[in-house]
């Protein structure tokens, strides 16, 4: 069977499908929410975070693990968050963080977003 033949969707698909359950978090706006509350996730991988830096106020999550280390009955839950709690998911260029608070959205998290352009963005704009 050739790829080209097989029922999937596209990732850009995916990617806009995502999107439409939050509102996505500017660079500039950044600062401001989270002296408001919101809490930054870093999903980015440690080699990631090694080479390029990370943002002081973030907490640490990979990917890998993040819905277990969120949700409030996995015994590897590391926060207690409060479902509304706005939640602002970065990883390295905006595209993994969009599927991940999707996913946050969909376990009950209604506060999920992610940052756009991520923390090279962030980075960028400091």
């Amino acid at each position: 069977m050739a790829l080209h033949n097989l029922n999937l969707t596209p990732i850009d698909v995916r990617l806009d499908q995502a999107r439409t359950h939050f509102t996505r978090v500017k660079p500039a706006e950044l600062p401001e929410m989270l002296k408001a509350g919101a809490i930054l996730v870093d999903i980015r991988p440690e080699s990631f975070r090694q080479d390029e830096g990370t943002h002081p106020d973030a907490l640490i999550i990979e990917r890998n693990v993040l819905e277990w280390r969120l949700d409030p009955n996995s015994a590897a839950r590391i926060i207690d968050i409060e479902p509304e709690t706005t939640i602002i998911i970065m990883c390295n260029e905006g595209y993994a963080s969009s599927l991940a608070a999707a996913d946050l959205v969909k376990m009950g998290f209604s506060g999920a977003t992610d940052l756009i352009g991520g923390f090279r963005s962030w980075r960028a704009q400091a």
